[in-house]
This record gives structure tokens, sequence and C-alpha cells, in this order.
């Protein structure tokens, strides 16, 4: 049964990041009733611009508070969970990686806890990563083993785990995707790659490149993720008990997805490479043939038409920015 004609209870945790506030975009585009949890609300964010905050129930609250989430659903009996909530930046859990692993790991048990007691739930929407494979030779498929060997990459691996025992113990209707690197209007993290070139071309710096340039990662964008989320949920009897990988046709080095955003935008990117990254996956890829054959989902945006828009976000973000 789909949302929209439901006026449905939904919950998001980390719905004012950068892909929660696009799925809450669409959540609310449809008509549902949207709680939101999250801790950050940054100024400027895709979640403010869009007014997010006057059409949702926004509550600030940590996932790892295990009695007010508690207490939050049990109240809220929502028919559909979106779990967003995550420290979800590599180099910043290599720092600090105690706090990521509760909040990934017992932010997510906290969340399947407490969800054990509604009644009418049709979906827990658990988002995972292709980190959580750890490193592989060739496509990462659904049926690979978790392994993770760093903090941030074990945590999603954790937590990945953790959502399939709480449907093969008590049944819950989890289900779970692993997405590759998200891309978008509204990523308000410079560290990211996309973000951090945009952000160079719009001040005209310098891109400072951690890795070596030749990491190769998936590209897709936010809102090929969001459709999918949305559909995975919608589909909850195709889907329940199952993780999904979301891929793209854009499997691009650094260096190659710099070269082709200057080509796309006519511009000249000035960069340096550092090549200064820890435990980083040199190669990930993720086969998404699964989720096409269960609900038909495939990409379809590309960097050729979304870069031009892309670019404007940043531009104007940078300039609302400077007026400050």
């Amino acid at each position: 049964m789909g949302m929209s004609p439901d006026n449905s209870n939904c919950l998001i945790t980390g719905g004012t990041g950068f892909i929660g506030s696009h799925l809450v975009e669409e959540l609310v585009r449809r008509k549902n009733r949207v709680t939101v949890i999250d801790t950050n609300l940054l100024p400027r964010s895709w979640f403010l611009l869009n007014g997010l905050d006057k059409k949702t129930n926004l509550l600030r609250v940590d996932v790892r508070d295990r009695h007010a989430i508690s207490a939050i659903i049990k109240k809220l009996e929502p028919l559909y969970v979106f779990h967003f909530a995550a420290r979800a930046i590599v180099e910043e859990v290599y720092q600090n990686p105690q706090e990521a692993l509760e909040t990934n790991i017992m932010g997510t048990v906290n969340i399947l806890e407490a969800a054990r007691a509604c009644h009418n739930l049709r979906c827990v929407l658990v988002t995972s990563s292709d980190k959580a494979y750890g490193k592989k030779e060739g496509k990462y498929r659904e049926s690979d083993a978790l392994k993770g060997d760093h903090p941030y990459e074990v945590s999603k691996s954790a937590a990945d785990l953790i959502a399939y025992s709480y449907y093969k113990t008590y049944g819950l209707p989890v289900t779970i995707t692993r997405f590759g690197n998200v891309y978008g209007e509204g990523d308000l993290h410079f560290s990211r790659i996309i973000p951090g070139i945009m952000m160079a071309l719009v001040t005209d710096k310098t891109l400072a490149i951690r890795s070596n340039g030749k990491f190769v990662r998936d590209y897709v964008y936010v809102k090929d993720i969001v459709n999918g989320c949305m559909r995975l949920a919608e589909e909850a009897d195709k889907t329940t008990g199952d993780a999904f990988n979301f891929g793209s046709h854009e499997t691009l080095s650094v260096i190659d997805l710099i070269k082709k955003v200057q080509k796309l935008l006519n511009k000249k990117i000035k960069y340096e490479i550092l090549n200064c990254t820890q435990n980083e996956i040199p190669s990930q890829s993720l086969d998404f043939t699964k989720i096409t054959r269960v609900i038909s989902w495939k990409p379809t945006w590309s960097l050729e038409k979304s870069i031009s828009n892309i670019f404007e976000f940043y531009k104007k973000f940078y300039e609302m920015s400077s007026l400050q």
C-alpha cells in the first residue's frame, strides 16, 4: 500500500541531514504526517531552506537517549520509520570512535527496540552503507559477508546485522539499504568530494584531495536514493527482512570525477593531492540488480543531468554565507 493515500504517520531520524532532509521533503510533498528526530540543524541547510521545520514536528533528541526514543515512538505509533541518524564522516569517526559506535550501533538498537512495541508498523527502513562490506575485489552483492575492519565500517556492519536480527528474532518489518557515495544539493559536509569540488569552484580555491586520487566509488544522486527508499517502504511486503544495494552506472576514481565535472561545467578545478588518508577502502562498487529485480528501481539521474543544479545550489549557498 502506498504512503500518500494513507496520510501516514512517518518518523525519520537524522531528518535534518543531507539525505534525510530530501526524504522529509518528499514525505511532506505526499501529505504524510512527519516527525523528525535530530540533534543538528545547520543554518542554510536544505531542511531550513525548504521550510521543512514549519511542515514537520521536529524533535531535538539524540538517538542514543534510549528513554526519550522509546517515549517518542510509543506516543507516535508510526506506520513507517526511516532510520538515517548516524555519524557518517569517516575522518571524524576515526578521531572519535566511541561516540560514533554509540550513535551508529546503540542508536540503531534504541530505534529497533522502541519499534518493537508498535502495533501497526509497516516498515522500519534502516540505512546502512557500502562500507559495511569492508574490503572486497569486484562489485559488492547483498549476499557478501559484512566484514568492516575499522570503526566506521564496523559500526555499519554491526548496525546492519543487528537490524536483520530484529527481523529474524522478533518479526520486526525491517528493510536495510546500502548506499554508495550520495551527492546532490544540500550536502554541507565539505570534506566530501562533490561538495569540496563545488566550493573550490565557487571560491576559486584549490581543492585538497586527501587520498591519492585513485579511490573508486559509485556516485548516486540523492533524488534516486529518496525514490528508492520510498519504494522499498511502500512495497514492504516484498522487501521486509532483506537488504538492498543502491549503486549507479557512474563508478569513478576521484581524478576521473574531477575531470568529468570540469568537462560538464566547462570550468577548471584546481586541486592538490595530499595522499594522507588512513584506512580507506581503495575501490567500492555496488551491484544493484537485486533492487531492480524486486521493485524495478534503477538510477534515473546522472552527473550530466544534475551537476548544473548542484553547482547553482553551492553558488547561492556561498553567496548567502558571504552576506552573513
